[in-house]
């Protein structure tokens, strides 16, 4: 009995000890350090010295990819039998495919999709495949002899109407087709349901391969069913190269590190190079409005208005108001009320930035 009773002392006095010490440690003065005060090395500096790592196992990783290249000829085969290539594992895919697509695919027509980068223009994409694919049926038609009517054109005010006319185009060769390369088909920019709708309608089409690469765990949930096994038809292929992804990191902060101003704007500048130059033309209305009010709240919406339809950048209140739908989707413009109760616009960057970004859209 005297053990029982000294065992539920001791548990009873470290419970006590416990709580007292959880008080006096709430009651202490807290710390004023901040992670802020915390000297984080320069992106720029730390993807520097990233680069100069030596790689290791350059042997193995060599022999690695010298048994990929004996399987090119296995891919153009099951390319050729109408299936997708679906290429996953460790490591960047991105030369690996462009080695395979350089070398094994010079009879087709490739066109490439940079699903790693921070936006990607969809529409644009498939007008150039449709028009690749416009111009090689034609060739086909007039080499045996026979033009068809009906398909020498091709509608161009949606993507609806641009995949109606890659559905609609026909040959009797069953070997003339466009590869469609996407690196990183789970990228950010493409990784939504109507971008992968769109993806899949287009690899539906008879007269398109894709040749994918995913790099996120959980790729697959962007697919249902019908989309794998119909549209897709992927061919799984794991192909681990244990390559640094140098190219497709560039648009992705570093966690070590802070943002460069040389970084900052040139991420800001690719965003920017995508859209149309009317686009670019109002977003440097606002960018210089800015460096020239730094104190500010920032542009008012009526003012960049006026300054741009005088400069004949925009015809309409709607045909602005686009323009900053996608500078908002794109985060490179924030908006609020100044005192006055006028909505004004800003862009969220430091003034280096801004000077640097306008430089590299003047080049």
């Amino acid at each position: 009995m005297e053990d029982i009773d000294n065992i539920e002392e001791d548990e009873c006095g470290f419970s006590r000890n416990y709580f007292l010490a959880k008080e006096l440690s709430g009651s202490s003065k807290r710390s004023a350090r901040k992670l802020s005060d915390i000297n984080i090395v320069d992106e720029q500096e730390l993807r520097e010295t990233a680069c100069n790592i030596e790689t290791k196992h350059e042997k193995e990783i060599s022999e690695l990819l010298n048994e990929y290249k004996t399987m090119y000829p296995k891919w153009v085969f099951e390319l050729r039998c109408g299936f997708g290539l679906l290429m996953y594992g460790f490591g960047s895919k991105k030369g690996l495919i462009e080695d395979f697509a350089s070398s094994s695919l010079t009879e087709y027509s490739v066109v490439v999709i940079n699903g790693y980068l921070p936006s990607v223009n969809l529409k644009q994409v498939l007008l150039a495949i449709a028009e690749l694919l416009s111009e090689m049926l034609k060739s086909r038609r007039k080499s045996s002899g026979s033009l068809a009517k009906g398909q020498e054109t091709f509608p161009s005010r949606s993507i609806d109407d641009i995949l109606s006319f890659l559905h609609g185009s026909q040959s009797e060769d069953k070997d003339c087709f466009v590869c469609v390369v996407v690196h990183n088909i789970d990228g950010p920019a493409i990784r939504d349901p109507e971008s992968q709708q769109t993806l899949a309608q287009l690899a539906s089409c008879s007269h398109i391969r894709i040749i994918a690469s995913i790099d996120h765990v959980n790729a697959p949930l962007l697919w249902d069913k019908k989309m794998v096994h119909k549209q897709f038809n992927w061919l799984w292929h794991h192909v681990p190269t244990f390559a640094p992804y140098k190219v497709e990191g560039v648009f992705f902060p570093l966690v070590l590190a802070q943002g460069s101003t040389a970084q900052t704007a040139k991420t800001a500048a690719i965003v920017l190079q995508s859209l149309t130059p009317n686009a670019q033309n109002v977003f440097k209305i606002l960018a210089e409005y800015q460096l020239s009010h730094p104190d500010e709240d920032g542009m008012p919406t009526e003012d960049l208005y006026s300054a741009s339809r005088e400069r004949f950048f925009v015809s309409s209140q709607v045909t602005l108001n686009s323009h900053l739908t996608e500078f908002k989707d794109h985060e490179l413009v924030k908006t609020k009320r100044n005192s006055d109760g006028q909505e004004c616009l800003s862009i969220p960057l430091s003034s280096d930035a801004l000077r640097q970004l306008l430089l590299d859209l003047n080049q």
